[in-house]
């Protein structure tokens, strides 16, 4: 038998193989989501597909997300297959994406992509409760792991720019495919992780009844609301750049400084001592205090500082919520708890986005205004709520787990 002193290092061992593992799945998904949001409406476009069918089929996953990924990632976690279902979805995404590559008339495109999408969209909530689940058995920071899938978007977005240059436009689908075809052998890596039966029987809960606990409404309507603040920046904010004048290395040099304050957050979230309200409270006040600012179209130099927010906005909010997650969710249903809060984030985002375009193109720049009023109210959700979230749910796991401390 092996001594007590030697049983942490195996502990360390295998908690760190998981963590590996999983950053390396997180690098590929976004990886994936990188290039195909610069390369898939240019690859509709050089396939001849017209701008009304294009606007159709980009709207595809915002619509899955609030439809059947809620099922998906329920339908696995009460399987217990919560690793499958990341394999089999990370797999059909790459088949579907392969498939698109043989195809031009958009209403095959538009069927082959929604089903598609009813595999991809599911992968970043399967791998969240999937990471949540580690954070618990093995005691490890959500952002450290999390980071990973940023710095892959970053270098998928920059890696983007260089072979959009080198590659026919009608050939950019084999970029995103291939993409998918690494996401999905990294998945093969993942470790098990799903609870042995005697658990499940032994904590009924069911993810149904999230719905009905006030305490996990409010933090998925707080980050739906305050991520949602950001559609006017993910829709227009190179748009209105490029009509300020700037070039686009200054624009791209611009989107890379906020992805990187994130990048900074994650990284040092497991040194923060702000309990998850406060950080969920300093990233909706961080976003509004950003768009406020954005909205008067400031200077280069202030612009530049207002982007190092998106640390704050997007990434402390992310943490926080995931920190509260753990608090409020028992384990056995945090994939289903990842698939609730995906779709609420949907639908919001989808509204906003709506949103958004009617109003950008008659006041501009003060479209920012309703975004920071989004935010402010996400931030009065969580103030509101702030009693009952410093609490923990009976079912979960102490704050301990989640923050590694």
């Amino acid at each position: 038998m092996p001594s007590p002193s030697q049983i942490p290092i195996s502990s360390y061992e295998v908690a760190g193989r998981f963590a590996g593992r999983l950053a390396l799945f997180y690098g590929m998904a976004f990886g994936l989501v990188g290039t195909y949001l610069p390369f898939f409406p240019l690859w509709l476009q050089a396939v001849g597909i017209a701008p009304s069918w294009i606007g159709l089929i980009i709207a595809v996953p915002s619509l899955t997300r609030f439809t059947l990924l809620p099922i998906i990632t329920s339908l696995a976690e009460r399987t217990r297959s919560l690793r499958g279902a990341m394999i089999a979805a990370a797999l059909a995404t790459f088949a579907g994406f392969t498939l698109l590559g043989t195809l031009q008339q958009p209403v095959a495109v538009l069927i082959v992509f929604a089903l598609t999408c009813c595999a991809w969209t599911p992968l970043v909530p399967l791998a969240d409760g999937y990471a949540l689940k580690g954070v618990v058995r093995y005691g490890l920071n959500y952002g450290p792991l999390r980071l990973w899938g940023s710095a892959a978007f970053v270098v998928g977005a920059l890696g983007c720019g260089l072979l959009a240059d080198l590659i026919a436009a009608d050939r950019l689908i084999w970029v995103i495919a291939a993409m998918a075809a690494l996401g999905a052998l990294a998945s093969f890596g993942l470790q098990r992780l799903d609870e042995p039966p005697s658990h499940a029987q032994a904590s009924p809960f069911r993810a149904s009844a999230l719905l009905r606990d006030s305490r996990f409404l409010a933090i998925i309507g707080a980050a739906a609301l305050i991520q949602s603040s950001h559609a006017a920046y993910y829709i227009f904010a190179s748009i209105a750049w490029q009509g300020a004048g700037l070039d686009g290395t200054t624009i791209a040099g611009l989107w890379t400084l906020g992805v990187i304050a994130e990048i900074v957050v994650f990284a040092l979230s497991p040194r923060f001592t702000l309990s998850p309200v406060l950080m969920m409270l300093f990233g909706g006040l961080a976003a509004v205090l950003r768009w406020v600012v954005t909205a008067q179209d400031p200077a280069l130099p202030l612009l530049a500082g207002v982007q190092l927010l998106h640390g704050l906005s997007f990434g402390l909010t992310q943490v926080g919520t995931m920190m509260l997650m753990v608090r409020h969710v028992p384990p056995q249903v945090t994939a289903s708890a990842q698939g609730y809060l995906t779709a609420a984030a949907g639908m919001v985002m989808c509204g906003a986005s709506i949103g958004t375009g009617a109003i950008y193109g008659r006041i501009g720049l003060g479209v920012y205004f309703g975004m920071a009023a989004m935010a402010g109210l996400g931030t009065i959700v969580v103030w509101l709520a702030r009693r009952k979230l410093e609490t923990h749910h009976p079912g979960a796991q102490p704050q301990s787990a989640a923050s590694g401390g």
